[in-house]
């Protein structure tokens, strides 16, 4: 995936997707699928959410930890059935999750690394139905859901999920119908004034939109609670990876929690940053940040002390220089990623 694509660059991908459509190749993330008699009930026992909170043909956001609360990834989970479930982890951690997850299937229930068997193709912005309309794909199913459909007589699968906040699909063909399923998007994309978009606009898109980067803003040291991502744990659930030690810290209140910060002076906050209160105490630490193309001003997620507040006025040392930022809570923008 390039940072951005030639005749393109990062602020006109980046408006493109806000204002219009854009088309992004992520074909780099990981494809799992777990199945066999009782296959949603094990997955449920092992990653964070609750599939007991969504029905077959429904997908939901959760997050694969360690026994300390860790996170080893965060993924999208598709429920097709009790005994069939699809994965779409991370690149990077695919081969982990997918190890973890084998190695603790009971008897009949196989999990399979599906990596180089799938692309996917997210076609993200206001005019996305159009796009998809345009090549006979299903457009009006919900939020968080999909459709297992065919174009041109081959099978694919279309999300109505995405990474930007904006309206959007992301397309499942086969790996090798990819590129025409490709080439059919960027001409439909092309007709509605799109523009494919590369790594630089989708981070971005996520930015401004507070959606976490693993690595960055999820790690084996940011847990859920520290991400302020308890809304994907199932707390009611008898048991899942890092239960125990996940409730333990919700409970003590103590750890530092991701907020937003949005620069008030000049300068664009990098992750890693120090970020000091008022008195120049050191209260955190950037995870993400980057200038954003929609506000024209720096932005960023930040780990911050439980003492620091909304509201709050902190600086962030950039390089050296002090840059003024106020505490806010993402997103930074207003997207439409729930219209119907």
């Amino acid at each position: 995936m390039p940072i951005e694509y030639p005749g393109g660059g990062v602020v006109a991908e980046h408006t493109a997707v806000r204002e219009r459509v854009g088309l992004f190749d992520v074909s780099h993330l990981g494809k799992a699928r777990v199945s066999g008699p009782g296959a949603a009930g094990f997955v449920n026992a092992c990653l964070t959410n609750d599939l007991r909170r969504i029905g077959p043909g429904q997908a939901q956001y959760t997050m694969c930890c360690t026994e300390d609360g860790g996170v080893v990834d965060d993924l999208i989970q598709y429920l097709r059935s009790d005994e069939d479930v699809f994965l779409i982890p991370n690149a990077a951690n695919t081969a982990r999750v997918v190890e973890l997850l084998a190695a603790a299937a009971p008897e009949g229930v196989t999990v399979e690394d599906l990596h180089e068997g799938y692309g996917v193709l997210a076609v993200q912005g206001p005019r996305s139905d159009e796009v998809l309309t345009r090549l006979g794909l299903p457009v009006d199913h919900d939020y968080m859901s999909f459709v297992e459909t065919q174009w041109e007589g081959l099978p694919v699968i279309v999300c109505r999920t995405g990474y930007t906040g904006e309206r959007g699909y992301e397309i499942v063909p086969a790996w090798d119908v990819t590129g025409s399923v490709w080439d059919a998007l960027a001409e439909a994309v092309a007709a509605e004034g799109g523009l494919p978009a590369g790594l630089g606009a989708r981070d971005t898109l996520r930015t401004e939109m507070g959606y976490p980067l693993h690595g960055n803003d999820l790690s084996l040291e940011i847990t859920p609670v520290m991400a302020g991502a308890a809304w994907a744990v199932g707390w009611d659930k008898d048991t899942f990876w890092g239960k125990e030690a996940l409730v333990a810290e919700r409970a003590a209140k103590e750890t530092r929690l991701m907020r937003g910060l949005v620069v008030t002076g000049r300068g664009i906050p990098r992750s890693h940053c120090e970020v000091r209160d008022a008195s120049g105490a050191l209260v955190g630490e950037v995870t993400s940040g980057t200038f954003s193309p929609t506000r024209k001003q720096g932005i960023a997620l930040a780990l911050l002390d439980r003492s620091v507040t909304l509201g709050d006025e902190v600086v962030v040392d950039v390089r050296g220089r002090e840059v003024s930022a106020t505490v806010s809570k993402p997103p930074f923008v207003e997207a439409g990623v729930r219209s119907s």
